[in-house]
């Protein structure tokens, strides 16, 4: 039997485009699995297209499953405010919309008193000239995105090396 899945932590982040957001956690060594989907919203079980024509309220969102013994929340933050603009509101480079919003779901108390020093420290650190408007909410109902969105950029990467 396999100890390690049992001792996973979830970590679910909201970064803009969630392919670009998962295909950055997929490099990171302890991560076990991720996948797509949507998060923060009012609208139960939506659709791509649901969450695209701005009626949920959900955030697209990469759900990550990790290794605490090998990559720490704190490492899996950094990546997070690495890997896109925490300043940008409703936004990330071309895509707009409330679904492109920046966030990070917590969940578990632990997870959401890091996440908040984090913030802190690096809106203190005057890295940015605006501030971080990235939202720290718990973790609410995920719906997974249908299979064609989980892994999408890594796929697309190694079918054009083929």
């Amino acid at each position: 039997m396999n100890n390690i899945k049992s001792n996973l932590h979830k970590a679910t982040f909201g970064a803009g485009c969630f392919w670009k957001t998962e295909n950055e956690f997929l490099q990171v060594t302890g991560v076990i699995k991720t996948s797509v989907g949507y998060m923060g919203g009012d609208f139960p079980n939506p659709s791509y297209l649901d969450v695209v024509a701005r009626i949920t309220g959900h955030a697209e969102v990469a759900q990550i499953e990790y290794d605490p013994e090998v990559v720490s929340y704190e490492e899996l933050l950094n990546i997070f405010w690495r890997i896109h603009d925490p300043t940008s509101l409703n936004r990330q480079g071309a895509d707009r919309g409330e679904q492109y919003r920046s966030v990070i779901f917590y969940h578990t108390a632990e997870q959401e008193q890091i996440a908040r020093k984090s913030k802190l420290q690096l809106q203190r650190a005057g890295k940015y000239d605006q501030d971080i408007v990235t939202q720290i909410k718990p973790a609410s109902d995920y719906y997974l995105a249908t299979e064609e969105h989980q892994q999408y950029l890594a796929r697309k990467n190694s079918s054009v090396k083929k």
